[in-house]
C-alpha cells in the first residue's frame, strides 16, 4: 500500500511540474519575443523527466550539443538544396554522432531546434541566439523544477523497506531452521524466497532513484545496503537447496538449527556480526571434536550440514563487509554508534 502510494505522489508532482514549467517556459519566451515560443514548453517536458542529477548532466548535455546542432545546420542546410535533402543529411550526421556518443537522449531536442532553421530559413546570429535562449529557458526551468522531489516520503520508503527486508530474512532463516528439524511449515518456504528476490530488485531501483534526488553521495548507504541483503538472499536460496538435499538428518542438524534461530534474532540494520561469528566458529570447532561417521550416510549428512554452516558464514560476512565499508560519516548519519558494536 505504501508504494502505492509513492508511486501516486511521484506521477502527481511530476505532473505539476511538467505543467507549471511547461507553461512558465512559453510565458517567458513569449514575454522575451522569441520565435517559436511552445518549443522552450517542450524542451522543459522532456527535460522534467530524469532525476535531479540527471537533469543536470541532460542540460549541461543539451546546451553543448545545440551548439554542434546549430554549427550542422549552418553547414548544412544553407548550402544543400531541397528542404527535405538538407534535413535528411543533417539527421544522418546528428543521429550517428549522438548513437557514437550515448547522447540519444539530446537527439528530440536538436531535431525540433533544426526544424525551426529549416522553417525559417534563417542563418543569422540572432536566430540562433532565439533558439539557444529557447534551450537556455527549457533546460534551466526543468533543472530549478527537478530540485523539488518528495525525497522525504522517499527516504521513509525506503527505510520500511529495509525493515521488510530484514522480517522476510529472519522468516525464512526460521523456516530453514524447521526444515533441519523436520517439523511441519505453514507455506512454501520457495514462495517466500521468490517474493524477496522480486522486492529486492526493486528496493535496489528505489534506491538508485533516491541517491540521484539528492545532491549527497552518502545515499549511497541505502544501494550497499540493498545489495549486501540480495548477497545474502542468494545464500539463503542455495541453502534451501542445500537442506532439501539431506535424506537423513544427523544429529548436528539440531545444532545448526538452534544457531540459525539464535542468528536469525541478530539479522537487524545495525548489528555488527563480529559475536554471531565467533559463536559460529565455536560451534564448528565443537562439531570437529564430535566421533567420526561410522558409515557414508552419517558422513554425506555431516558433510553438508557442515557447509550449511560455511554457508551462513559467508551470509555474516556479506554484513561484516557492509559495516567495514562505512565511514564515520555515514555511522553518524545513520547508525545509533552505541548499537553500532553489538
Amino acid at each position: 500500500m505504501g508504494e502505492k502510494r509513492l508511486k501516486a505522489g511521484k506521477i502527481l508532482l511530476l505532473s505539476v511540474k511538467i505543467a507549471i514549467g511547461a507553461s512558465l517556459a512559453i510565458y517567458i519566451a513569449e514575454y522575451l519575443q522569441l520565435e517559436y515560443a511552445a518549443s522552450a514548453g517542450i524542451i522543459t517536458l522532456l527535460s522534467v523527466l530524469t532525476t535531479k542529477w540527471g537533469t543536470l548532466k541532460l542540460s549541461l548535455l543539451r546546451i553543448l550539443t545545440f551548439l554542434i546542432t546549430a554549427a550542422g545546420c549552418w553547414l548544412i542546410l544553407q548550402y544543400v538544396r531541397g528542404d527535405w535533402i538538407g534535413f535528411g543529411i543533417f539527421l544522418f550526421f546528428m543521429v550517428g554522432l549522438c548513437e557514437l556518443t550515448g547522447l540519444r537522449n539530446t537527439l528530440s531536442v536538436n531535431a525540433v531546434i533544426a526544424t525551426h532553421i529549416l522553417a525559417a530559413q534563417d542563418f543569422s546570429v540572432d536566430f540562433f541566439l532565439n533558439e539557444f535562449f529557447l534551450v537556455l529557458i527549457g533546460v534551466g526551468l526543468a533543472f530549478v523544477l527537478n530540485l523539488f522531489n518528495g525525497n522525504r516520503a522517499h527516504k521513509k520508503m525506503l527505510i520500511k523497506n529495509m525493515r521488510y527486508t530484514e522480517q522476510q530474512l529472519q522468516i525464512i532463516l526460521e523456516r530453514l531452521a524447521g526444515y533441519l528439524r523436520r517439523e511441519e511449515t505453514v507455506g512454501s518456504i520457495w514462495a517466500d524466497i521468490i517474493r524477496l528476490e522480486d522486492k529486492l530488485k526493486f528496493f535496489i531501483e528505489q534506491a538508485y532513484e533516491y541517491q540521484n534526488n539528492t545532491w549527497h553521495f552518502h545515499p549511497a548507504y541505502y544501494i550497499d545496503y540493498f545489495e549486501m541483503r540480495e548477497k545474502q538472499y542468494g545464500i539463503l536460496h542455495n541453502l534451501h537447496y542445500e537442506i532439501k538435499k539431506i535424506r537423513n538428518m544427523p544429529e548436528q542438524a539440531e545444532v545448526v538449527a538452534e544457531y540459525i534461530l539464535y542468528m536469525k534474532e541478530h539479522v537487524t540494520e545495525m548489528n555488527n556480526p563480529k559475536v554471531q561469528l565467533e559463536r559460529l566458529h565455536q560451534v564448528l570447532a565443537d562439531m570437529e571434536k564430535t566421533p567420526l561417521p561410522e558409515n557414508w550416510e552419517e558422513f554425506e549428512g555431516k558433510a553438508k550440514v557442515y557447509h550449511i554452516m560455511m554457508d551462513l558464514e559467508e551470509f555474516l560476512i556479506y554484513k561484516k563487509r557492509f559495516v567495514e565499508s562505512l565511514d564515520e560519516k555515514k555511522l553518524r548519519i545513520y547508525w545509533n554508534k552505541e548499537n553500532a558494536g553489538s
